[in-house]
């Protein structure tokens, strides 16, 4: 299998510094980052629809960047002011970070995990820690992996759906030309299959397939096309890892 263009389904990293780029030029490929999904904010309307009052919360479990976002512009919108009691526990330090565009991060109560998941046992531990408070998780209509990590902990947890993601439709000159293909949602191969129908024809593949977590492996799976490389693995944690694995194996056969 040659492998020459890869499509990447998230936007570009910003640091110059990303495995990607490091990959692409060890393996003299092209990356393209294009995301096949996006991210629609709920209005304070349909927001209200869930009755869910957002000053009856203490606590806020963020796992990225879009939910924290959300979060601060649905308590403004709906005139909901976040006390300086609050505490911010987020699933990585760069999200932890990012609170300060709407805080004074030196004045607020914030924790972080190291790996990015909700089962991160610095994470889980904060949270045990402070397992009297009322938590808040914002969310999109699908809830992140591994949930089952908090629940296991008997916190008093509400999911807020704050968001929703959608496909994020090619345009009438874009050309689905990629040899290999990176998804991290069920969405984006949903939305694969809505702008390529004929990805899959006469049981011949148009291109390889990656997936980042079980959901979207078992949307691989469903949809009936052949899924080629999967992370986390305990070889491979990570997308980047599996890929230069995967690139490396390729050029060996």
């Amino acid at each position: 299998m040659k492998i020459k263009k890869i499509l990447v389904s998230q936007p570009q990293p910003t640091s110059p510094k990303s495995p990607y780029f490091e990959i692409a030029k060890k393996h003299d490929v092209e990356i393209v980052f294009r995301p096949m999904i996006k991210v629609e904010p709920l209005t304070v309307k349909e927001f209200r629809q869930s009755k869910i009052n957002l000053a009856d919360y203490t606590a806020v479990i963020f796992t990225a960047r879009t939910a924290v976002d959300n979060f601060f512009r649905l308590c403004e919108e709906s005139r909901v002011t976040v006390p300086d009691t609050m505490r911010y526990f987020c699933t990585t330090e760069q999200i932890a970070l990012y609170l300060q565009k709407y805080i004074v991060y030196r004045k607020r109560k914030i924790s972080f995990g190291l790996t990015g998941h909700l089962d991160d046992a610095q994470f889980l531990a904060a949270i045990q820690k402070n397992n009297k408070e009322k938590f808040l998780i914002p969310v999109s209509d699908i809830l992140p992996e591994r949930m089952d990590a908090l629940t296991a902990l008997k916190i008093d947890l509400t999911p807020a759906m704050m968001y929703r993601t959608v496909t994020n439709d090619f345009t009438p000159e874009e050309k689905c030309d990629y040899d290999l293909m990176l998804f991290f949602s069920p969405v984006g191969i949903h939305s694969l299959l809505k702008n390529v129908p004929d990805f899959k024809t006469d049981d011949k593949q148009k291109a390889a397939i990656g997936t980042f977590g079980a959901p979207t492996a078992k949307a691989v799976k469903d949809s009936g096309l052949r899924l080629d490389l999967e992370a986390p693995t305990k070889e491979n944690p990570s997308m980047t890892a599996a890929l230069d694995d995967f690139l490396t194996k390729n050029k060996e056969d």
